[in-house]
This record gives C-alpha cells, sequence and structure tokens, in this order.
C-alpha cells in the first residue's frame, strides 16, 4: 500500500491511508495547507523508525500540496450542497423553494 510523505518539523511525517478516501484525497485533507506532498511505495518507507527525525525527501517535484482539513471539509460540503441543489429547472421544494 502507498504512503504519503510531506516535510515536517526538520523531518519527513508518513501517513497511511486507510483506503476509505483516494489516497489524493487523503493527501489534501491531511497534509497542512500549502504544505508539499509525495506519494510513495510503502518499499520507499525505512524500516529503521528510530531516527525519524533525520529521515529526508525530494520535495521539488511533489505530487501536491495539502489543504488541510478546515478547507477540505469546507470544499466536501459546498460539492454535497451544490450537488443536491441540482434540479431539473423546478425550485427544489426541500431546498426551501417555491413552485
Amino acid at each position: 500500500m502507498n504512503r504519503i510523505i510531506y516535510p515536517n518539523e526538520g523531518g519527513v511525517a508518513v501517513l497511511i491511508p486507510s483506503g476509505t478516501l483516494a489516497i489524493e484525497e487523503v493527501a489534501r485533507k491531511d497534509v497542512p495547507a500549502g504544505v508539499p506532498f509525495r506519494i510513495v511505495g510503502q518499499e520507499d518507507i525505512p524500516i529503521d523508525r528510530s531516527e525519524r527525525d533525520r529521515w529526508e525527501a525530494d520535495f521539488s517535484n511533489p505530487d501536491g500540496h495539502g489543504i488541510g482539513a478546515d478547507a477540505w471539509f469546507a470544499e466536501y460540503a459546498a460539492a454535497v450542497a451544490a450537488s443536491e441543489g441540482e434540479t431539473d429547472g423546478e425550485p427544489d421544494p426541500q431546498a426551501g423553494g417555491t413552485q
């Protein structure tokens, strides 16, 4: 399974996604806003975690940048609201529209 890595306090943070969301969405949500991330294979993560604060990675060509949880949930809520508000031109009575 792939992992998400990003720079964190002089080291490299590793996120292990649960598989509930697409890995790209997990990265956008769980990586802090504006911070670059890479998606790497599990085999690319050092097995010895005793010196985790010394791990290094190249983020000069990231797979993306995080937006943080608050922004991700706001974006998700807006997308859900937009999809629920889509109609065939008739007002949606459940959305408070009139007919």
